[in-house]
């Protein structure tokens, strides 16, 4: 575990999958039509979503995460014996309409009462993200989206990280970058942000370089680490 330095944190930069917003609740909404196939499903199309962005990034054959949540969804369907083009088009309207954990608005108020300024780094779209942040009626939070449209690639490639450290105009180390997925506090701990892994599920850690400073189960866990100043 590395050392949190908040003296040098300006900006607070959030994930926005599985950090900010629940990826399950999109099934979670047709869990009748799915039945007891609901979590399985669920589960394998985050994994592919995620498989997807790393071999694609490998590969340089890039399309948007739009295109990969569609052709991760189509194979956990097929994989499960689901061909049903009603459901399909509702999970994905779904995506666009992800619930945001409910400690989120208020952790971002708190920290932007602190002085920070607070963005979403993420490999959604524009489109999806402002859909998610619309949905959740955050906007009014947040001063920033930044996707990895703007450069074709996936996290964790440095570029990516980059790119936030270009939009806001700061350090590496002045940006306080919370994930609650491993191996993307991994490589923005690598590229040099202070990273804080939100553990919301308890997972063993990823044997991979670059150490959060903070590993935490909830966003709100981090407001303590503030009011102790």
């Amino acid at each position: 575990m590395s050392t949190l330095a908040l003296k040098d944190v300006k900006h607070a930069v959030f994930d926005a999958y599985g950090t900010l917003f629940d990826v399950h609740s999109a099934a979670a909404q047709h869990q009748k039509k799915l039945g007891d196939k609901a979590q399985a499903v669920s589960a394998l199309w985050r994994t592919k979503q995620l498989e997807y962005t790393w071999l694609r990034s490998l590969m340089q054959r890039y399309v948007n995460f739009a295109q990969v949540t569609r052709d991760a969804l189509d194979y956990a369907l097929e994989s499960h014996g689901i061909a049903d083009e009603s459901l399909r088009q509702d999970l994905l309207n779904a995506y666009q309409q992800l619930s945001c954990y409910p400690e989120v608005p208020e952790t971002l108020q708190k920290l932007k009462q602190q002085g920070l300024g607070t963005a979403i780094l993420s490999n959604g779209t524009f489109e999806m993200l402002e859909a998610g942040v619309r949905n959740s009626g955050l906007k009014e939070l947040l001063d920033g989206v930044f996707s990895v449209e703007t450069i074709r690639i996936f996290k964790p490639d440095p570029q990516v990280y980059q790119l936030a450290v270009d939009q806001l105009g700061c350090d590496p180390q002045e940006i306080l970058f919370f994930s609650s997925n491993a191996w993307d506090v991994s490589g923005s701990a690598t590229f040099g942000f202070q990273a804080v892994w939100v553990n919301r599920f308890g997972q063993a850690p990823e044997r991979l370089p670059g150490n959060p400073v903070l590993e935490i189960k909830s966003l709100d866990a981090v407001l303590k680490y503030f009011s102790a100043d």
